[in-house]
Order: structure tokens, then sequence, then C-alpha cells
């Protein structure tokens, strides 16, 4: 005997407009980033008391780097998936071409902004190793705010920017009145 489970269907979304629906998501999305990381690299930074960019055990690299891969990974996939379920279920004022695959749109954006960041966060990190002397040592709970920081904006700009890059293939819902 097989068991077989329905899958659960999709909670019912209240109406309202993109521009809502976004800010309400960025809102979950940027408190609880800004918050996990910063208590993350307070933790882990407190152990030495300083810290460096590459070298060290307690290193700033260690923690901005997995961040600035996985977090527009996991958000570029995640906004895009929410805001499909929702314009499916009428809930925002688009719909989305039947055409396109999103599936393969989610792969190809989440992994090219992943690569994007951590490049971009790395080459900063070598520019701040690169302007200071080796012997610099940069202070803790600074750098612990400055992670905290860095996981804010990243959430805002990939809350946005697959959305903006999703428009290309939504259009605005039409009624027809009968």
């Amino acid at each position: 005997m097989k068991l077989k489970f329905k899958p659960k269907p999709p909670k019912k979304l209240k109406k309202t407009t993109l521009k809502r629906f976004l800010i309400k998501r960025t809102i979950y999305y940027v408190l609880p980033n800004v918050f996990f990381n910063f208590i993350i690299a307070y933790a882990s930074f407190k152990e030495l008391g300083y810290t460096h960019f590459f070298s060290g055990e307690q290193n700033l690299a260690r923690l901005t780097l997995p961040m600035a891969l996985f977090l527009p990974v996991v958000l570029t996939i995640d906004i895009l998936k929410r805001v499909t379920d929702a314009a499916g279920q009428g809930a925002i004022e688009f719909t989305v071409d039947e055409q396109l695959n999103i599936k393969k749109l989610m792969t190809k954006l989440s992994i090219l902004h992943g690569v994007i960041t951590c490049s971009l966060v790395l080459a900063m990190l070598f520019l701040g190793q690169y302007n200071f002397s080796k012997d610099y040592k940069l202070d803790a709970t600074a750098m612990a705010v400055v992670v905290g920081t860095l996981a804010g904006i990243l959430s805002v700009v990939f809350v946005y920017l697959p959305v903006w890059r999703l428009r290309r293939w939504m259009c605005r819902r039409v009624n027809l009145l009968s």
C-alpha cells in the first residue's frame, strides 16, 4: 500500500500592490539579516578583541564572503518565487508571462547575483587589505556593525533587483467588464 500525500495548497494572499508587497518583504528580510549577522559577527570577533581582513582565526573575510555569496542566492530565489506565486493568485496587479521558465530564471539570476556580489566584496576586502598596513588591527565592534550593515544593504538590493529583472516578463492585469 502506497501512501500519497497531497501537497498543501498555498496560503491565499491578500490583494495588494507590487510596491506594498515588496516593502513588506523587505522589512521581513532586512531586520533578521541585520540582527543575526551583527550578533554572529560580534560573538565571533569578541574572542580576540580585534580582527584583521584575512589573517588570523577570526578574520573579516571568514564572515563576509559566505554571506555575500549565499544571501543574494537565497533572497533572489525566494523573492522571485513569492512574486510569481502572488501574481498567479491575483494578489498583485501584475501577471507573469506563461512562457517564462521561472526555475531557469531563478537559477540563472541567483548564481549571477551570488558570484558578482561575492566578487565585489572580495575586491573590497583586498582593497582594504592593500590600503592598510599588515599590522593594522580592526575594531571588532565596528566590524560587526559593518557586517550587519552589509547584510541590510544586500537584503534591500536583492529584494528589488530580481523583481526589476522579472518586470520584463510582467504585464498589468486587465479586468474585463461583461
